[in-house]
């Protein structure tokens, strides 16, 4: 715990102070810069272990082994078996390597990691409209990226790799009855919400911008690691996008609730249209994609920017100040 003399001219006489700084009156010791070390290590393992225990439940509920693993997973009568490894694999790579970590770190992981109790309905409102705004960038940046140049090689592995996420997300959303309507809304809305804004905005970030002091990078940065993750090569840069905007809204207003309400209305919206679709018998692989004619883009940006302005504006707490003074001694005492 460091402690550091500050010393003050005024009027060519010295006047002596200390303070006491701390990574956080709640701080175990770890340093942020650790910490955000460790749970990507502890998300790794996480992982790993969501790995290896999917392989008794995918045997139990399927009768099939691990070999035949990899081409059953498209089968659609394996749907349940699908969603139980969705809901193992979330919980057990992204939410409890999180949680882990702020208890390493903090004696309030709760509040570390940004979950408040309350929701400004103001700041909800905001943040529901920035997401439909940023929806129009984002596809707009999806038309992009289907023009960036690649090999023709990466470009059959990355259809192949796209054509089986469509697949398997087709298979665990159902979407047959209101029934898996709302049981998609919930394995495939709500708990990657939660589990991935817990990871990314209230870990990775949070961690990365108390120890580089700089939030632009940190935001930056997870949100590249955040589109890495999905291995989707045609929607990295709509994915991408859309962290960056949730990590605004984290850095804004220090509520990962907010950002778990504007990802979750992301997810939910994406489901409620593939189940019209469905509905209606038409064909959903355009819904899949993530394009958009560039010009909506053009046009929606200056709004977003105007709406994170007033998110901005209205939310004078943001995430805690690398290395706060005791709580308590925001004031330096003189000795």
């Amino acid at each position: 715990m460091p402690i550091f003399i500050i010393v003050q001219k005024t009027n060519y006489k010295f006047t002596y102070f200390i303070s006491v700084v701390m990574y956080d009156s709640n701080s175990k010791g770890i340093s942020y810069t650790a910490g955000f070390f460790i749970l990507i290590a502890f998300g790794f393992a996480g992982i790993l272990f969501a790995s290896v225990l999917s392989i008794p439940v995918w045997f139990a509920m399927t009768g099939t082994g691990i070999t035949q693993m990899a081409t059953e997973m498209n089968n659609p009568k394996n749907a349940d078996a699908i969603r139980i490894i969705q809901v193992i694999s979330v919980i057990l790579g992204l939410f409890i390597p999180a949680l882990a970590t702020a208890l390493l770190l903090n004696r309030k992981p709760i509040r570390l990691l940004g979950f408040k109790k309350k929701i400004n309905l103001k700041q909800a409102g905001i943040v529901l409209l920035i997401m439909v705004t940023a929806l129009f960038v984002s596809g707009a940046l999806g038309y992009l990226n289907q023009w960036i140049p690649i090999p023709d090689t990466w470009r059959i592995y990355f259809d192949k790799l796209e054509s089986n996420y469509n697949k398997q997300v087709e298979i665990m959303t159902g979407l047959k009855n209101f029934k898996d309507y709302l049981l998609a809304i919930v394995i495939m809305a709500f708990l990657p919400a939660l589990c991935e804004e817990t990871m990314f905005r209230g870990g990775l970030q949070n961690f990365l911008n108390r120890s580089i002091k700089n939030y632009w990078v940190s935001i930056l940065i997870v949100s590249v690691l955040f589109s890495l993750v999905h291995f989707s090569y045609y929607g990295f840069l709509p994915r991408m996008f859309l962290a960056i905007i949730l990590g605004l809204i984290f850095y804004y207003t220090g509520n990962l609730w907010l950002c778990i309400l504007a990802h979750f209305f992301n997810n939910a919206l994406a489901i409620t249209q593939l189940y019209i679709y469905i509905r209606q018998g038409k064909d959903i692989k355009q819904l899949m994609t993530d394009e958009m004619p560039y010009y909506w883009g053009i046009a929606a940006l200056p709004l977003l920017v105007l709406l994170l302005y007033q998110l901005k504006k209205i939310s004078p707490q943001k995430v805690e100040n690398v290395n706060p003074r005791l709580e308590g001694s925001d004031t330096a005492n003189p000795f």
